[in-house]
């Protein structure tokens, strides 16, 4: 039996006692910004590091970033962010680059400086609890639509109306500047995919994998559409006694939909925290860690 990588068995551990925690209290801020750094260099900040990291290199992989365009982040524990770097490819990017900062923007501990855009990431992290991480970037398609100021229509493709549903469309505004930050407070309690005007789109989610899954999804619709008006014949929505049918499987995920009726988009998701409140919890998952890996090795 092959041995797992013990990154993914942290990660596993870190997910399931979080799980626990968010079951049995409610998620308590670290005291210190002392404390804040010690979880920052904790097996579970590592394990999310790793997962920025490759979610950085599908992003550049997938053409959604050029240069060094596009930035992401993940909530850790109740007031402070794992970002990434600012002037830094997506495809460069290294573990040591990325920084923590709080939710007031004042950089706690970590490599290089963060963000231009972190205000963006901040000002959803703010608004909706349900966040955990948020990705920005430009894919082409999607990105066009952004730039012609139009907002793709619906009711096309299942995968699209579970996962994204409708798509906002925010105001242009200065990039890095807190009123760019602000166009997407109309619609980011109902949207977890926002196109930004003349820029690119930001979509929020519980992982940063699933924010990212987002991306791809929206960009491979907008194509698909742009494929679909060039046949000439007429595009045939998906009748609307299975549209209710696609939002009930909407709603069992929790996924936000302005479809669905007021206090029952986000409820799923939103209970399982990104990062273990607290270093005692954190020495709990380094420890369960390692008796899962004695395991798995005497075990094979």
């Amino acid at each position: 039996m092959q041995i797992p990588d013990p990154v993914l068995v942290s990660a596993i551990v870190r997910r399931a006692v979080s799980e626990c925690i968010a079951n049995f209290q409610t998620p308590s801020s670290l005291s210190t910004s002392r404390e804040a750094e010690e979880l920052f260099h904790s097996p579970a900040a590592h394990a999310l590091k790793e997962e920025i990291i490759l979610t950085g290199k599908k992003l550049w992989d997938r053409q959604y970033v050029d240069g060094n365009g596009g930035n992401m982040s993940v909530r850790f524990a109740e007031e402070y962010v794992i970002c990434t770097p600012t002037l830094c490819s997506k495809r460069d990017m290294r573990v040591e680059d990325l920084s923590l900062v709080d939710l007031e923007n004042q950089k706690i501990c970590g490599g290089s400086r963060p963000t231009s855009e972190i205000l963006l990431h901040l000002e959803i992290y703010k608004a909706v609890p349900a966040a955990k991480a948020v990705v920005h970037c430009h894919p082409p398609y999607a990105t066009a639509y952004a730039i012609a100021g139009i907002v793709p229509p619906g009711n096309l493709i299942p995968e699209q109306e579970v996962f994204v549903g409708p798509v906002a469309l925010a105001p242009y505004e200065t990039p890095g500047t807190m009123a760019f930050a602000k166009t997407v407070l109309p619609f980011v309690q109902d949207h977890n995919t926002i196109l930004l005007a003349n820029h690119g789109i930001v979509c929020w989610g519980d992982t940063i994998t699933h924010a990212e899954w987002y991306v791809e999804v929206v960009d491979t619709y907008c194509k698909t559409l742009m494929i679909a008006r060039q046949l000439g014949s007429p595009i045939h929505e998906i009748p609307a006694d299975k549209i209710a049918d696609l939002l009930a499987i909407k709603k069992k995920l929790g996924l936000p939909d302005p479809r669905l009726a007021a206090g029952e988009t986000v409820k799923s998701n939103s209970t399982r925290p990104v990062a273990a409140q607290g270093v005692q919890t954190e020495q709990l998952v380094a420890a369960l860690t390692s008796q899962v890996m004695l395991f798995l090795e005497n075990k094979g």
